[in-house]
Parts: structure tokens; sequence; C-alpha cells
């Protein structure tokens, strides 16, 4: 798998940042499809370190995606930051986005490179994650049921109502869980598949880092999102194992991207190239988000998954990040999954 040599490099010392004093002037409209515990000290930190306004709004991936749609014609936001690179990808794909080639390009991982190349330089990754699950344990003992290990067993029937997801319409997680059992098993086998675990989900939440909330709380006993996720519910001290499924996974590149028809370019181009930056990227340990950065001078969060560890797919980030396929995967899922039952 050519992503294990590239996720285990080492980490240079820190670049220098790119903020300017905090005397600048502007302002930025800044939407945000990470975490909101991340996504606040990213615009406050970049407001404070060069004075231009930021107004922030925070959404998942999918629904980001739906209001930039939306908005083309009039766009009312600058930068799309954060969030699975599927959408990113779309959004390129559609022209959406605009092109921009930043100076700090030469400071990322190839696989951060290879998505800015994908979209001809319409978006970036920004981090990286891999998909799965988390269980939780107290629950799993108190109803004497068997430890999940690979993505099949959440068929099992003996989890009917345990388990849950995101819908792959708002969320780009499960989206990327979507495109992922299509990847590995084959599209009409991942159908199967995904309407025999349909029978066992007891929610489809709107968040992709909802369930690994419910299975940290005993709300659900299994809860399908990126593990980094997961990794931020078990430092808390809940009672949860992550899964990185037997049979493999797919994962994402969180990517970043300026909305085309902005009216603040420069302001934009600034939070670009400053959220590329070592320390820019170090913001997300310290909101407990523990993705892969995407700078090799960033410093890979001691509690992050390790990723070479992981079987990881080849995920096919052109098919998948394509506007029709997207489309059609999403239409079928409502027609035979979530509207089957």
């Amino acid at each position: 798998m050519k992503l294990r040599p590239i996720f285990g490099l080492a980490i240079a010392a820190a670049a220098v940042g790119l903020a300017a004093p905090a005397s600048a002037q502007g302002q930025l409209s800044l939407y945000c499809s990470v975490q909101e515990e991340w996504c606040r000290p990213m615009a406050a930190t970049f407001e404070r370190e060069t004075g231009i306004k930021v107004n922030m709004t925070r959404k998942s991936s999918g629904e980001t995606f739906a209001q930039i749609k939306a908005e083309r014609q009039n766009p009312r936001g600058d930068v799309w930051w954060g969030g699975t690179g599927d959408p990113h990808l779309q959004a390129a794909e559609e022209n959406l986005t605009a092109e921009y080639r930043s100076p700090m390009m030469k400071d990322l991982y190839d696989w951060a490179v290879r998505q800015a190349e994908l979209s001809k330089f319409r978006t970036v990754g920004i981090y990286s994650g891999a998909l799965g699950y988390s269980f939780n344990t107290r629950t799993l003992a108190q109803k004497g049921l068997p430890e999940p290990k690979c993505w099949r067993d959440l068929a099992n029937p003996a989890y009917r109502g345990e388990v849950q997801v995101a819908d792959p319409n708002s969320s780009g997680t499960s989206y990327t869980m979507l495109a992922t059992f299509v990847q590995l098993m084959g599209e009409e086998q991942a159908f199967d598949f995904m309407k025999a675990m349909h029978r066992n989900v007891n929610q489809y939440t709107r968040s992709g880092a909802a369930p690994a909330r419910a299975a940290a709380t005993g709300e659900s006993l299994v809860g399908i999102t990126f593990l980094h996720d997961a990794v931020t519910q078990a430092l808390t001290g809940a009672p949860v194992k992550l899964v990185a499924p037997c049979e493999g996974t797919g994962y994402e590149i969180g990517s970043m991207s300026i909305i085309r028809g902005t009216r603040n370019m420069a302001a934009a181009r600034r939070f670009y190239d400053w959220a590329l930056t070592p320390q820019a990227q170090a913001l997300g340990e310290q909101a407990k988000s523990f993705q892969i950065p995407s700078n090799k001078n960033a410093k890979i969060p001691d509690a992050a998954p390790k990723m070479q560890d992981i079987t990881l797919i080849q995920y096919d980030f052109q098919r998948f990040g394509s506007s029709a396929e997207r489309e059609r995967l999403l239409a079928r899922w409502g027609r035979e999954v979530r509207g089957g039952s």
C-alpha cells in the first residue's frame, strides 16, 4: 500500500509561519466542516494573527457542498476548510471553487499534493484519517454480544438496533463509507451488505462524528466514523474500543478550497496559505482532533491512529470524487437502503 511510507515519514522541524501583523485589514467568510471545537480556534487564531475579521459557519461536508451549489450565482463564502475530500473534488469538477497554487505546496505530503493535482489545484489536502468504527465495551459485556472485528460483523442480526452511522447525503464520512464498501466488495455485494446492516441501524445522523459520541455514551453499541473521532472519545475515558475492520478500509483526505466568485480573494489566499503551516495544523491536536496533518513539518499527534497498522484500500478519489458517481450512488442508497425498509 503506497500510503504507508508516506505516513511513516519523520517529521521535520517546524516551518516559519505566514501570519502577518495584526494590523492587517479585511474580512473572511469561512465555511468549516470539521468539529466546532476545531473550527472556532482556527477562525479565532487567524483573526488574531492577521486582523482579518472571520465569520465562521460550521456544517458537515455534504451540507456545505449543497450550500455552495445553492449559492453559486451569488457566493457568500470565501473559503471552505475541512471535511472529506470527495465533495471538495466534486465542487472543483462543477466549477464551484477557484484555482490556487499555494507557495506552501512544497511542504506537503505527496497525498495532499495529489489531491490538488486531481482537482486542477482547486482544492488541497489538509489532513487524512482512516474509516472504521468503535464500540462500547461496557454495553457489549452487559448484553453478552460477540466482539465485532470486521465490516461484515455489523450485518449480524445479533446487533439489531445497535449500530449508528451518519446519512451519506449530509455526511462526507458516511459517503466515504458507501464508497469504501463499493470498492471493497463490488457494487452489488456492497448494496446487499448495506441493506442487511440497515436492519441493525438505530439512527442515521446528520454529522459524521456523532456516532462516535453515541458509542462513547452508550446510546449506541457501535458507531461508524473516522477512527480519529473515536480516539477523541476514548481519551475522555469512555469505555470504547476502536476497530480497523479486518477486510480493509477506506480513508479520507480532508481538504480546503477557495470558493469561486469570492469577493475577498486576498484574504482567502492568506487563510489558505496560513492553514497549510505547521503552526495552524497544530491547532487540530490542541482541539482534540487527531487526524494526520498534511504539512511534513507538522507534528503528528501521538494519539492519532497508526496508519501503517491499518489495511487501507487503494481509494479511487477520481471516481468517487465525481459528481455523477456521487449522485448515482446516493440515489441508489436512498432507494434501496434507507428507502427499502
